[in-house]
């Protein structure tokens, strides 16, 4: 017998895993989006099943939801809690209907919980300024830049899907156990892929006595396959210069001592051996800093520099919105390279004064910006 059996089909309803000792899984659809789905956690407690995520916005991911919840034998009404891994909408999209169904609390990082509400606050074209800004900085094309700005000036400020989640009423503190009677459940905070991302450590003999230490809920920290986007901290009021990529190296390390037995994630699938997939995670990243060091042998933009870099399909190929991503994980590697000074700003350049990827002050509206640096090797 396997530690976990898989009781639905796309045919014949949501896809929902038992991993045994009170844990399951339910894959809840993200639309238009090529991971197909968010793997939301559900763990028995005393005091009535917990969620770890909730899933996308989206009214076929709600109806996945709950019946997956049915499925795991359980109702939405009788959700005690809801653990937040981190503040994305495909993990946090559904929290306030979740919470409205059931009055289930809501636990989230103080840093992922002050995104949370800076988003709900903002007026609706304060982030389309920001972007522009931010774009015009990194050295982006006005081809780029025009539907922006056309956008802007027409009033089409399109409303952001993280305005409709929830406030989170509870804390989740770094190293602390959550309040989950009959469970062992441990926050560990792994800042990278957003600045108040947890995973959370399951202190409890794995149901198979697979060796190891208990499980590990990763959320997008550790995917068996893939990278996850390490892009800036976003925040249009704060120039603090971040590095998000030095949070999350030293946080993959952090989870690598934990050596669980089995790793749940948000993504794909359960696996085992996560010291070995966190080196190889360590290794892709090594890599990647070294190849841009070598790009960066002729002065390039941070738009030029992604331009340059290779992704999972030629530059011509990715669509429009993903290459403001690109060039966000593009930013985030090169201001590791900044400030472990092995690249630096061209001197005579424009934003001289700053870190790589952040942005300068931008006209009426952010119809203008500053005029982008470049960056070379050192």
């Amino acid at each position: 017998m396997t530690a976990a059996t898989l009781t639905g089909t796309a045919e014949d309803g949501p896809r929902v895993t038992d991993h045994r000792g009170g844990v399951w899984s339910i894959a809840v659809p993200i639309p238009d989006n090529p991971l197909g789905h968010t793997l939301v956690h559900l763990v028995e407690t005393g005091r009535g099943p917990v969620l770890v995520d909730t899933g996308w916005d989206d009214p076929d991911a709600w109806d996945t939801l709950t019946a997956g919840i049915t499925a795991c034998g359980f109702h939405v009404t009788d959700l005690h809690g809801v653990v937040i891994t981190h503040h994305h909408p495909d993990h946090h999209g559904l929290s306030a209907r979740v919470r409205e169904a059931s009055g289930a609390w809501i636990a989230m990082h103080a840093a992922d919980a002050a995104v949370v509400r800076r988003t709900r606050e903002a007026e609706p074209g304060r982030w389309l300024d920001y972007l522009l800004t931010k774009l015009a900085a990194a050295g982006a094309p006005d081809s780029h830049l025009a539907p922006l700005r056309a956008a802007r000036a027409q009033g089409r400020t399109r409303d952001h899907p993280g305005r409709r989640a929830a406030l989170p009423d509870r804390e989740i503190a770094p190293g602390a156990l959550l309040d989950l009677p009959g469970r062992r459940l441990r926050a560990v905070w792994t800042p990278g892929h957003t600045p108040g991302h947890v995973c959370l450590h399951l202190e409890e003999e794995h149901p198979a006595r697979r060796p190891g230490h208990g499980r590990l809920f990763s959320g997008d920290h550790l995917l068996p396959g893939i990278s996850p986007h390490i892009g800036l901290y976003e925040d249009p009021d704060d120039p603090t210069a971040t590095d998000p990529l030095g949070d999350y190296l030293a946080s993959l390390e952090r989870v690598a001592r934990l050596a669980p037995a089995e790793v749940l994630p948000a993504h794909q699938h359960a696996f085992t051996d996560a010291p070995g997939r966190v080196r190889e995670l360590l290794a892709h990243h090594e890599e990647r800093l070294a190849g841009l060091r070598a790009l960066l042998a002729v002065p390039r933009t941070p738009w030029q520099l992604a331009e340059a870099m290779e992704w999972n399909r030629p530059w011509e190929r990715i669509p429009y919105a993903s290459r403001s991503i690109a060039v966000s994980e593009a930013e985030a590697h090169l201001r590791h390279l900044v400030r472990l000074g092995l690249a630096e700003a061209v001197p005579g350049s424009a934003r001289t004064a700053g870190a790589a990827g952040s942005a300068g002050a931008a006209g009426p509206s952010g119809l203008s910006g500053p005029e982008p640096v470049t960056y070379r090797a050192v």
